[in-house]
């Protein structure tokens, strides 16, 4: 049975298909130029697209239940059969070539392999530091146990979920909640596998190995949500529970009132649904070329009709909303002797050194404003706290407020509460001490993108609300929230919790479309009604796991997509009614002998032409961004 199976799969392949068709149109010359060969060229036509379909209407037979036993497969293979008994096999290769063509255009816009879990499993570390009884050895990750004691080195993946007993670092997260920052980590603080540690060595706890931890929690949602989103059921298919009864009764009673089998065999290959079949995949071929025109990238045609449905949107903020990188947006000088470019190129001086995000944005800004460096000597770096320099002399201390109380700088009211409205506004602050005082702070701070705002408002002007569903902390994202006018606020989230959003917006009756470019808001993209990913610089795994991609990374080309899709339902709808309306006149012209099979054939291809016509005018079309 297998190997049955696989010999129909090479049959319906694009490379067999192609031979198949080549073949047919050889037959249909040679026939208008009554060369006679020993065998008709379409005979490897009807082999090549007619036994697919045949073992296609058999297995559905078998093994669907109710009406789905009946299909479109059914009817051609029958028209088919009726065809190649009256001995015109040019007609019988034509319904089944046509058929194979169809089937291979919906399969070019329904599936795709499933990259983007492969990718997502791969990020799943392989091996562990354990220590046991004061010795460390390496294991496979699938041995470790709940309560082992594990070290973890800088630039090593945390192996599993657990607490840190010894050590701090800052860890980079962004997989699991999307933060742009390293979130610093300290004992009793709990870190997930799959997570990055950057800087310290620590040690932790195992509390959730194997199956239950984040990260294989991450991949288990993506599965499932993937198997959850079955392919768009073929048109034809729906319509064929009455559509194979209707063509057999006409057929029937046309030839027993006519007597004439030519006649019953002419009607069955009119009807054969292949306009049917051609109209949704075309048109969605054509959309999503379109598309690509724009730098947008649309997988399945699903996603084209729901996209038109939807109403609300809910936004990642880092990398979506905003670009995803640190930039100085703040120097604030505390003293009056130092203005805002000394306190820039002393701290820039200091953190010349430093692999943190903070040091190392403070560093490309202070360069590309053209500011000179100092080197630095006795450099020293304290994990996710700061750094300790002597630049020219001076000792400077450039980190948190816990990093200079501990080196002895006070920090007065004033420095306090303009921290708490740097904190307010979303902002990363360093402070920087010279020879034991505070004498400045240097803020930081993801960028919005300029026409985020613009974009929420043309929505809102649609009639489709925003949410913001992100990892990140609660001021940061009703900071950024009003920057662009979204009211409805989801912080702090773990993957699994943006999904269970999403499904409670779901639940009141919405169509959501999610927006995401990291690997946490895979689940959210597979489990929103649409998914739609920042395709620049998105990971590949949220590339993979959305519906639509939007490759030059502008949000303001939503609304062009509701549109698009908008047109592309419309365009299937009358290539539906075209080819509806083709193959009532082709049946009734059939019934009264004016068409054979073969000229039925050719007109019915015809509906075929016009449908895929229809497909080409809406590639070229012009849609206002």
């Amino acid at each position: 049975m297998k190997q049955m199976k696989k010999l129909m799969d090479v049959l319906s392949g694009w490379q067999m298909t192609i031979v198949g068709g080549v073949f047919l149109v050889l037959s249909f010359v040679l026939s208008q130029y009554n060369v006679n060969l020993p065998f008709d060229p379409a005979w490897i036509t009807v082999v090549i697209s007619g036994l697919p379909l045949l073992y296609l209407a058999v297995w559905r037979i078998i093994h669907n239940p109710g009406v789905s036993k009946i299909s479109s497969a059914l009817l051609i293979t029958i028209a088919m059969i009726a065809a190649i008994a009256i001995g015109d096999l040019f007609a019988a290769g034509e319904v089944a070539f046509i058929m194979a063509l169809g089937a291979i255009l919906e399969d070019m816009t329904t599936n795709r392999a499933k990259k983007g879990l492969k990718k997502l499993i791969g990020l799943a570390p392989t091996q562990g530091r354990r220590i046991a009884e004061g010795r460390e050895e390496t294991i496979p990750a699938e041995e470790i146990r709940q309560g082992d004691v594990l070290r973890i080195l800088p630039g090593e993946a945390v192996p599993v979920d657990g607490v840190i007993i010894s050590g701090e670092t800052s860890v980079d997260q962004s997989i699991m909640t999307g933060e742009s920052l390293p979130v610093d980590k300290s004992v009793g603080d709990e870190v997930f596998g799959g997570t990055i540690n950057r800087f310290g060595v620590i040690d932790i706890r195992a509390t959730k190995v194997g199956e239950d931890g984040s990260l294989q929690r991450l991949i288990r949602m993506v599965r499932e949500a993937e198997d959850k989103k079955a392919p768009m059921a073929r048109i034809a298919d729906k319509w064929a529970s009455w559509l194979v009864p209707v063509a057999v009764l006409i057929a029937v009673v046309a030839g027993i009132v006519t007597r004439d089998i030519t006649r019953a065999v002419t009607v069955l290959v009119v009807f054969c649904p292949c306009a049917l079949v051609l109209a949704t995949p075309t048109a969605i071929m054509a959309a999503i070329g379109q598309a690509t025109k724009h730098g947008v990238i649309i997988k399945s045609g699903e996603a084209l009709e729901k996209m038109g449905k939807v109403d609300t949107i809910a936004f990642d903020k880092t990398g979506t909303l905003t670009y995803g990188k640190l930039e100085v947006c703040d120097v604030i000088p505390l003293i009056p002797d130092v203005d805002e470019g000394a306190l820039l190129a002393l701290a820039a001086s200091a953190e010349a050194k430093s692999e943190h995000p903070l040091g190392k944005a403070i560093v490309a800004y202070a360069r590309r404003d053209g500011l000179v460096l100092s080197e630095s000597d006795a450099f020293r770096m304290s994990a996710g706290r700061g750094v300790y320099a002597e630049v020219s002399g001076q000792k400077l201390l450039c980190g948190n407020e816990v990093f200079l109380q501990e080196g002895g700088v006070a920090i007065d009211r004033d420095t306090g509460l303009r921290l708490e409205a740097l904190r307010r506004q979303g902002k990363a602050a360093v402070l920087v001490a010279q020879s034991g005082r505070c004498i400045g702070v240097i803020a930081l701070s993801d960028v919005l993108r300029p026409d985020a705002a613009r974009m929420v408002q043309r929505l809102s002007g649609m009639n489709t609300g925003a949410v913001l569903l992100t990892g990140d902390n609660r001021r940061t994202a009703e900071y950024f929230a009003a920057q662009v006018g979204i009211t409805e606020v989801r912080a702090e989230l773990l993957p699994e919790q943006k999904v269970e959003h999403i499904r409670a917006l779901q639940a009141e009756n919405r169509t959501v479309c999610m927006i995401g470019d990291g690997v946490n808001d895979a689940p959210a993209l597979k489990a929103a009604s649409v998914g739609v990913a920042m395709g620049s610089m998105g990971s590949d795994i949220a590339v993979e796991a959305a519906d639509i991609a939007l490759m030059s990374d502008d949000i303001s080309r939503i609304p062009y997509l509701k549109r698009l899709s908008n047109a592309t339902v419309r365009t299937i709808q009358i290539s539906i009614a075209l080819s509806m309306c083709i193959n009532f006149a082709a049946v009734v012209l059939s019934v009264l002998g004016i068409l054979n099979p073969t000229t039925g054939a050719l007109v019915h291809n015809a509906g075929s032409c016009f449908v895929v016509l229809i497909a080409a005018l809406l590639y070229d079309r012009k849609f206002h961004r």
